[in-house]
Order: C-alpha cells, then sequence, then structure tokens
C-alpha cells in the first residue's frame, strides 16, 4: 500500500502543494496532521505509524513535512525500516526502497552524528574554560528566597500541598526539589 503523510503547521495554511507532488504516485491512504512539527506526537502520524504494515511504503513531500529535526526524522525512519515499510521524500529524492536510498539515508544520519559529537565537544570546552576562569555557566539557580521559606514550612507541617507550595513559591517540580534538598542536606 502506498501511503501519504500531509502536513502544515498551522490549520489555516493550504495543503494542495502537497497533494498536487502525490498526484503521480497512485496513494491509496492519506494521514494529514495540521500542526507543528516540534515532536513526533501527532495524532496522524501516530495512526498512519500503527497502520503502515510490512511492505507498505510511505511517502512524504519532504522531510521536513515529516520531521522537524534529524533525529526525528531518523528514528522514525528506523521504526519503519524495522517493521520492513519503505519510506520515500520526493523533494530530496530519498528512496529506502532502494540500497542507493538507504545509503544517501545513512550518509545523512552519519553527518547529523558527526555534527552532534562536534557541538557537544564544542560545549564542553566553553564549560571547562569557564570553569578555568571561575566564572559560573549553565541556568543561575534561584535563590531561596521568603517566600520559599514560608511554603517550606507550611508543606513540611502539611497544612498545604506540595503543588501548592510549588505555586506559592512561584517554582516548578524540579526545581522545588532540588531547593528542598539543598535545605534538608
Amino acid at each position: 500500500m502506498r501511503i501519504a503523510y500531509i502536513r502544515v503547521s498551522a490549520k489555516d495554511q493550504n495543503v494542495a502543494r502537497q497533494l498536487e507532488a502525490m498526484k503521480d504516485h497512485n496513494i491509496d491512504r492519506f494521514y494529514e496532521d495540521k500542526l507543528s512539527g516540534k515532536d513526533t506526537n501527532r495524532e496522524q502520524l501516530q495512526a498512519m505509524l500503527h497502520f503502515a504494515r510490512e511492505g507498505d511504503t510511505i511517502y512524504v513531500e519532504s522531510f521536513s513535512r515529516l520531521a522537524r529535526n534529524m533525529l526525528d526524522l531518523l528514528t522514525i525512519i528506523d521504526q519503519l525500516a524495522n517493521k520492513g515499510i519503505g519510506f520515500i521524500s520526493l523533494k530530496e529524492n530519498i528512496d529506502t526502497t532502494t540500497p542507493a536510498g538507504r545509503l544517501q539515508l545513512n550518509v545523512f544520519g552519519a553527518i547529523y552524528q558527526f555534527e552532534r559529537e562536534c557541538s557537544k565537544e564544542r560545549q564542553r570546552e566553553g564549560i571547562d574554560i569557564a570553569l578555568a576562569e571561575g566564572r559560573p555557566y549553565g541556568r543561575p539557580k534561584l535563590e531561596v528566597n521568603e517566600k520559599f521559606m514560608e511554603a517550606y514550612k507550611k508543606w513540611k507541617l502539611k497544612e498545604i500541598t506540595a503543588v501548592a507550595a510549588m505555586n506559592m513559591a512561584g517554582y516548578n517540580k524540579s526545581t522545588w526539589y532540588n531547593r528542598v534538598k539543598e535545605i534538608e542536606s
């Protein structure tokens, strides 16, 4: 079965261009999302991944319609490959049902991995330099202030719930518990 996945970022955007690109490919079934590609938890994407079976092929107009970044793209395509499902991106002319298409995708993946490792290396070097110079790095810690202490005391006395204490102090869950751990240790 030939399955097409169509995505635009907003409800008022038009899918006509992507539908036009699919015309010559005898698509049997369409899945369409009208939301941002920032994560892969999109209703129609998940429905398509669940529906597709071994021997099927997923068509997209462009990589960017399926995933916003290379990691998500490679993860989705790996899922498809593990189920015996092919993938074709029309714009980039990649077809994982062929050896050349799989090679192209692996080259993209290798380049992505290389850039990711270089980026982490540069980040580590920057952190090491900051530490050597005695400069702080990272997000500054929220100070334990009076609002926090008041909320903490009420929470410890079981006068309020943890959620109410977090709201009272203006902290999110992880910051709240990190500060609690600091003052209790």
